[in-house]
């Protein structure tokens, strides 16, 4: 048996999420005890730092130095409090926070997290993996979506085909089927709208909670139409993207190109159905017939509704009935994942990422004593059953 917490500070760069799963293992199969969810905002001025030094803003080695530091210890006090919410912890896997993550048409050539892992390993005593994306970019993948790992396992015995969408910052969906799987980011999911929040100030919290300024606009089809327009859509998967390509000049652009400036709540309704519409086509497309759906932006009523709405055929769900609370399934995918790096299991799915194979993830940071690592696991996994502790 052994504890890791996973932890990640997504795209949307609002905060930290971490899970505590409790893995038990017998010959390959796996179990996993969700025994702790928490979300940690970022401090104000911390996030803001943070959202001030993104692409494609200039920035300053010495700036990010900061900042590797300062969201290090954010992760490190958010790690002690979820070891002290269940009595202990035999390992962190921290993703950290993405600043950048280099793509050049359909190739990863880079990506970089921040968020000193050293600052964790060093309060709560335990080994630490992190970096976790890089090898599966060398290996010629995109070091994302890495969750399609833990969403392989979970709809792997599904009949027909089945898929898990994440709504973050970016969309991301692994589709599983007919003994194959692929995953990919779609495109924005909150990043443009959160990003027309901040810049306009519209409210405290840095997104739209509920989708109550785009309630009280309407679709501008014009600029969804360009919006829409965007070549990385025709992309094949899989593919990855991120705040670098999505970004508040990008909506700005896109409305320069149809010689308007749109009332705020018009923008924001239109960048969210950019989502739907984006997803809906995706889904479509692939002939999918359940959908399990998980992030910050499964909360927004009109994504989620406008989801169903266009998806008449498809059963589309909240992850929590896979096992996977919905608000923290990528913490506990990284979890998961610290469990197989620490286990000597590769963990990702060549048809996940697009790299040339299987590959073990992240670098390890010791704890307070030797580095002692289990025996590593012949013959890889099985089977993952998830269960939240409610």
């Amino acid at each position: 048996m052994m504890r890791v917490l996973g932890m990640i500070s997504g795209t949307s760069h609002d905060g930290i999420d971490v899970a505590v799963v409790e893995f038990t293992e017998r010959d390959g199969a796996l179990s996993g005890r969700v025994l702790h969810e928490a979300s940690t905002p970022y401090a104000p001025e911390l996030r803001e730092r943070l959202i001030a030094a993104l692409p494609p803003a200039p920035t300053t080695l010495a700036e990010i130095c900061e900042l590797d530091t300062l969201i290090g210890q954010a992760f490190a006090d958010a790690a002690l409090a979820a070891r002290d919410a269940v009595g202990g912890v035999d390992a962190v896997t921290s993703h950290g926070q993405t600043v950048y993550h280099w793509v050049d048409g359909a190739h990863a050539l880079g990506t970089l997290q921040i968020g000193q892992p050293a600052w964790i390993a060093e309060l709560l005593g335990v080994p630490v993996v992190s970096d976790v994306r890089i090898r599966d970019i060398v290996a010629g993948g995109h070091g994302a979506p890495l969750v399609s790992f833990l969403d392989e396992l979970l709809l792997r015995n599904r009949a027909g085909v089945s898929a898990a969408l994440n709504l973050g910052g970016i969309s991301n969906m692994t589709v599983v089927g007919g003994g194959s799987l692929v995953a990919y980011d779609i495109g924005p999911a909150n990043a443009l709208v959160d990003a027309v929040v901040v810049d306009r100030a519209l409210n405290a919290l840095g997104y739209d909670e509920d989708a109550r300024i785009a309630a009280s606009g309407v679709v501008d089809e014009e600029l969804l139409a360009v919006l829409l327009d965007d070549p990385y859509y025709t992309l094949a998967a899989p593919k990855s993207t991120g705040k670098e390509h999505f970004h508040l000049a990008y909506v700005r652009a896109a409305e320069a190109s149809i010689g308007r400036t749109l009332d705020v709540a018009d923008l924001v309704r239109t960048l969210t159905e950019l989502t739907v519409r984006t997803v809906a086509r995706d889904v479509q497309a692939a002939g999918i017939g359940f959908l399990a759906v998980s992030g910050g932006g499964c909360r927004n009523p009109l994504i989620l509704d406008g989801l169903r709405a266009a998806l008449p055929g498809v059963e589309v769900v909240l992850a929590d009935e896979l096992g996977a609370p919905a608000d923290s399934k990528e913490a506990i995918a990284f979890a998961l994942i610290g469990w197989c790096t620490l286990h000597g299991i590769a963990a990702t799915v060549p048809g996940g990422t697009g790299a040339r194979a299987p590959r073990i993830l992240g670098t390890i940071t010791p704890g307070a004593g030797p580095l002692v690592l289990p025996a590593p696991l012949e013959g890889g996994l099985r089977s993952l059953v998830l269960r939240a502790e409610r």
